[in-house]
């Protein structure tokens, strides 16, 4: 998918329906000249759902229509015949998608399951008929309840991509070449940074049929996590992932210290980042001989299992595999 067309925040304006008006009516036929009430109730306005669809990647549909209206309820008819309810929107979404208040950025609901719903906004209530009003002292109301009116409210929809594995990196670290070379993903690849400005999906393939979805992730810059680079955008495609890949490429300046500046940024944007489990990848390391392999191994210093592996030369891509699967299913 196109970077134009990947759109993972949208603010959209709904609007639901007002409540029919009950009706006032009262029986008349040939044989009766004063009927007692029969004002049937109004209909309830339309509500504004949000609906999960697994074949949706992006809220790229939602972009250039930001503003739902539903359909208002009918009012009730004599005979006690209830107004016909206005129509619901239905917002369909993929799966992943957060809707949150605008103002106070509460989260409002999830959808994480092909087919489930969530009401935005409900519609307003249609209004008693005064059938309901008839008492025995008050044997003719004639009065019934108008109905409810609609609500108008905008709602933040934001998508945060649903993975097994995140990468997670510095820009230019080699995470769109293993995606590419892990799954059948085919991410724009170039040697300079933020050459990824979305994020890329991508299905891994394992043994016995098995398989699982690996996402590669625009890179990390230090102060990410205060919006710096792309900061909050990618942040929280992060906090959906099962487990997290780091990578670090062999030839950096300082293992640890990348490894741990990464950990900071996550940790400073959500501390829960910190308890999904990680592996380590070191990252282009077909430039490596055996010798300079072990002395980077004895300067290593992390709190999680490292593995050296090239995306170019397919050195220990299995073993990363057998890590990842082993990782996700413990």
């Amino acid at each position: 998918m196109s970077n134009q067309n990947f759109i993972d925040y949208v603010k959209i304006c709904c609007r639901s329906g007002k409540g029919g008006a009950g009706s006032h009516s009262f029986f008349r036929d040939n044989l009766n000249a004063k009927g007692g009430p029969d004002g049937g109730d109004g209909g309830k306005g339309g509500s504004v759902i949000m609906r999960g669809n697994s074949q949706l990647w992006t809220l790229l549909h939602l972009k250039f229509k930001r503003h739902v209206y539903c359909d208002d309820g009918a009012p009730g008819t004599k005979r006690n015949k209830t107004g016909k309810s206005g129509k619901n929107k239905i917002i369909e979404v993929p799966l992943g998608t957060v809707a949150k208040d605008p103002e106070t950025f509460e989260v409002l609901g999830e959808i994480t399951e092909d087919g489930q719903e969530m009401v935005l906004v409900e519609g307003g209530r249609g209004g008693l008929g005064n059938t309901h009003f008839k008492s025995p002292t008050n044997q003719a109301p004639k009065y019934a309840q108008p109905g409810e009116p609609g609500k108008e409210e905008w709602i933040i929809l934001e998508l945060k991509v649903l993975a097994d594995i995140g990468l997670v990196g510095f820009p230019n670290a080699g995470k769109s070449t293993l995606l590419s070379v892990m799954s059948a993903a085919k991410p724009e690849i170039a040697d300079y940074a933020f050459t990824t400005l979305t994020p890329n999906l991508g299905i891994v393939k394992y043994r016995d049929y098995k398989s699982f979805v690996m996402a590669d992730i625009p890179g990390i810059i230090e102060g990410a996590s205060e919006g710096k680079g792309l900061g909050h955008r990618f942040l929280r495609h992060i906090e959906r992932n099962a487990a997290l890949l780091f990578m670090i490429p062999a030839d950096a300046d300082d293992i640890n210290k990348d490894y741990h500046i990464l950990l900071e940024e996550l940790e400073k944007f959500n501390k829960e980042l910190l308890f999904k489990d990680r592996i380590l990848a070191i990252t282009k390391s077909d430039m490596l001989d055996d010798e300079l392999q072990e002395e980077i191994s004895k300067e290593i210093d992390v709190d999680c299992e490292y593995i050296f592996i090239s995306s170019v030369s397919g050195k220990n891509i299995i073993e990363l595999k057998d890590k990842l699967w082993s990782i996700m299913n413990d």
